[in-house]
């Protein structure tokens, strides 16, 4: 087996300032590598764009709170180790008759150049994060700020046409909702410039900005489901349509009474509810999918080479994760996925990529409690902040983790995510690569030079064991129960050779 010993390279943290229209954000992220974990997030609502369209001004006291507030942002990365900080503003500040002498004020305060987007750069930079989170996107992205929505075709990894609409709910009369006969004559105005927009019909519709967000959140809540993590959350056509026209007909003081909904997004809530609404009925797309990752995370793809940019996302993040503090001939993730290939002969990419990133994240609760390291795996991982993962493919992955230490009993609590998001065939599937893993470490101790000689042989109806005569002694009774266990897992009988 190839030698994987050294640690994972590891890049210094960089940072994103979001200067937006509705509030300024600070996000620092452990690495910029090909999956940036943030390590660090504050988010101050200080409405730099509040009625910039009846002032053609940034507001006052906006102004005020971005201005303390940025030098503070910058201190915080400094002392935080960032090596590089990049500072966006993006619809507010370039509109705005005074966004240049507040962009010059905030420069000169931080000490660093400010990068006022354009509104095609700021549609772009979006547009790449939903496509580094979610790399086979194919459709519509819609990013929905304070000042304007930018929209980005998505197809094979790369962002097409765009446009930029000046519809953020900070922009307009807020009285504007209250009157929805007028508001959806605006709004379709508007998107009628937007010529190519009804080709996005039988596509997916990926959505970015917080307040489109907290509609996930509340129809998570609305319906119960199990799995409270916003990237790649799905909803068909007809629910996304039924859900946001009901929002957009709520009056603020009603959403403040319905659970899931931001508190602080109670006012704009029912205009995007309205936008979303309409930009469905204009683009038809079969489906909608948020995506966590935006305009920041689109920074940071935009920088990296594009060998790195080819990389999995998932894998990437697994392997920052887990644990690399191994000895010199620990088994790794690699090593274990080589090992047990031959026996998944036929499995779809789709599964090949989940058994690596499982054995990639075997040890992930190694130092836990014996008794509690299965259940601690499952809850972890599943909680895990990557992305380029479906929600049922992120509890499989958990599940597959957890068995490598023990089987976790279907009806613990724990287990009710995990079945009510993939079937019993699957679960067996998830629980069978755990048991694969499992087997790797009690035939060897986790130690690599050792299980490149054993090797595992799959037939239509018996598993082997191949075991060379001078490591026959390896093959206990843990070990026979063990293997026992992953054959009957996997529906096939068990045989030992132990090879002369």
């Amino acid at each position: 087996m190839a030698d994987r010993r050294t640690s994972l390279p590891k890049s210094p943290p960089v940072a994103v300032v979001d200067i937006g229209s509705n509030s300024i954000r600070l996000v620092v992220y452990e690495t910029s590598d090909r999956a940036p974990i943030a390590i660090f997030n504050e988010k101050l609502l200080c409405g730099l764009g509040r009625g910039l369209d009846a002032t053609g001004r940034l507001n006052d006291d906006g102004i005020d709170q971005a201005l303390a507030a940025l030098p503070r942002f910058m201190r915080l990365a400094t002392d935080m180790g960032v090596v590089r900080v990049d500072m966006l503003a993006t619809a507010a500040a370039r509109d705005a008759e005074n966004g240049p002498e507040f962009v010059r004020r905030a420069s000169q305060l931080c000490g660093q150049e400010i990068q006022v987007l354009s509104g095609e750069e700021e549609a772009r930079l979006s547009g790449l994060g939903v496509l580094s989170g979610t790399p086979g996107a194919d459709g519509l992205m819609g990013d929905l700020g304070g000042g304007s929505v930018e929209l980005v075709e998505l197809s094979e990894g790369h962002t097409g046409r765009q446009a930029t609409l000046p519809l953020g709910p900070l922009r307009l009369d807020p009285k504007l909702v209250q009157k929805p006969t007028k508001a959806r004559e605006d709004i379709d105005r508007a998107f009628a410039q937007v010529t190519w927009l009804p080709e996005m019909k039988g596509r997916r519709f990926y959505l970015v900005g917080g307040a489109w967000r907290n509609l996930a959140r509340l129809h998570m809540d609305h319906i119960q489901y199990p799995l409270h993590v916003i990237h790649d959350y799905r909803m068909d056509a007809d629910e996304a349509l039924e859900l946001a026209d009901i929002v957009s007909r709520q009056s603020p003081g009603a959403l403040q009474r319905v659970p899931g909904v931001s508190k602080r997004r109670v006012d704009t809530l029912p205009y995007a509810a309205m936008l979303l609404h309409r930009i469905m009925i204009a683009g038809q797309p079969k489906e909608i999918v948020f995506s966590a990752n935006g305009l920041r995370e689109g920074c940071l793809y935009d920088r990296l080479d594009p060998e790195i940019r080819r990389q999995d996302p998932l894998l990437s993040a697994c392997r920052r994760i887990a644990d690399y503090e191994r000895p010199d001939a620990a088994v790794t993730g690699d090593d274990l996925f080589e090992w047990m290939t031959p026996i998944y002969e036929g499995e779809s990419a789709a599964d090949r990529r989940l058994r690596h990133a499982a054995c990639i994240l075997a040890d992930i609760a190694k130092r836990e409690h014996p008794d509690y390291r299965a259940e601690h795996a499952l809850l972890r991982v599943k909680r895990l902040p990557f992305v380029g993962i479906h929600h049922d493919e992120r509890v499989y992955l958990a599940l597959a983790v957890a068995s490598r230490h023990a089987q976790i009993d279907d009806d613990h609590p724990a287990m009710r995510v995990v079945k009510a998001l993939i079937d019993d065939k699957r679960i067996g599937e998830a629980r069978a690569i755990g048991l694969s893993i499992r087997l790797a470490y009690t035939l060897t101790g986790g130690i690599s030079s050792v299980l490149s000689r054993i090797g595992l042989v799959r037939t239509a109806e018996t598993l082997t064991l191949r075991v060379p005569a001078d490591l026959s002694f390896l093959v206990g009774e843990v070990v026979e129960r063990r293997f026992a266990t992953l054959a009957k897992g996997m529906n096939l009988a068990p045989q030992i050779d132990r090879l002369v």
